[in-house]
């Protein structure tokens, strides 16, 4: 299977149990990997025949920016949901970065890692 890789996809959002978090909102980021057969697209030189990794990015940027959740293993999942909505997309890792949690202690990053596919 071959790889569709975004790296670093940022919005806000305003996920987390804390009042704070749903109040005030932070960044996330998320880095996604696709998996899907890329030949068709290749031997035709044609968009249509793979994944828009443009269309992919809104998506993914318009799910963190919408509904709260608690957990950003919630989000991460919903973010795979959507892009197996995509034609051709048979598997995706997603990883939802949270550099603003609210840890006591200093920390770079607190990320949650999962990985789904359509079968």
């Amino acid at each position: 299977m071959d790889r569709v890789a975004l790296s670093g996809l940022k919005a806000r959002g305003y996920h987390g149990v804390f009042p704070k978090e749903r109040e005030e909102g932070q960044t996330f980021i998320v880095d996604l990997v696709l998996g899907l057969d890329t030949r068709p697209a290749a031997a035709d030189d044609d968009l249509t025949k793979t994944v828009h990794y443009g269309i992919v990015a809104e998506e993914v940027v318009a799910v963190v920016q919408g509904e709260p959740v608690n957990l950003i293993e919630t989000l991460a999942e919903r973010i795979a949901q959507t892009c197996l909505k995509h034609e051709g997309v048979e598997e995706v890792e997603v990883r939802v970065h949270k550099p603003d949690a609210p840890i006591t202690v200093p920390f770079d990053d607190v990320t949650v890692t999962i990985t789904r596919s359509r079968v």
